[in-house]
């Protein structure tokens, strides 16, 4: 996949309204996402059966979990294999377009609209898998997601920091710049370790 270092943006939409709701500042989708998270733990607490240290459990359960789920898509879904030109105009849309525009910070997380609209749709769907465990366990995810967020966001708006987070930023550089078929995990190098995607040493 080609890099175009560059600071500017790219249209994606010809449509005014639906290229501005494409778009978004960091803040607000991880803002929605605490807030989710911190209604259904009230919910668990308040109006199921559920013990507290159960609650806690299916919390970390579901942190853990979503960076498995933040691997597998950003392996197999963003770098899908393009060989129709449907595909290749999905994942661009999806995933190329950062890679040609990295500094682009509007597009660093889906907008309110469409993170609202997963965070509901996920609630659903594991509501009726596992029920009122939902309440515990989806808030951990949803949590685990704005950490990725917000991991993203600073790799890509700031220079390398002096602290744990350099080598999440130094990892991550890695992908967009040297070799975009390794170094997978953004919020963890973790799965990278386990699928052997991590980055060779020496380039």
């Amino acid at each position: 996949m080609a890099q175009v270092e560059s600071k500017d943006t790219k249209v994606l939409f010809n449509n005014k309204l639906i290229e501005r709701l494409s778009r978004t500042h960091i803040s607000i989708p991880i803002t929605l996402f605490f807030i989710y998270s911190a209604g259904l733990l009230y919910w668990s607490v308040t109006h199921t059966a559920l013990a507290v240290a159960t609650t806690v459990t299916l919390f970390f359960v579901g942190l853990f979990v979503f960076t498995f789920v933040e691997y597998l898509m950003h392996r197999y879904v963003f770098h899908m294999d393009t060989y129709t030109k449907l595909r290749k105009k999905i994942q661009y849309n999806f995933h190329g377009v950062h890679h040609d525009y990295p500094k682009d910070k509007d597009r660093l997380a889906m907008p309110p609209l469409v993170s609202l609209t997963l965070a509901t749709t996920l609630l659903l769907i594991f509501r009726l898998i596992m029920g009122d465990f939902v309440f515990g366990f989806l808030p951990g995810f949803l949590i685990g997601y704005a950490s990725y967020l917000f991991v993203h966001y600073i790799v890509h708006a700031y220079q390398p920091p002096k602290n744990a987070f350099k080598t999440l930023w130094v990892h991550h550089a890695i992908h967009h710049y040297k070799d975009p078929e390794r170094a997978f995990g953004v919020s963890s190098p973790f799965w990278d370790y386990i699928f052997r995607t991590m980055p060779k040493r020496g380039r």
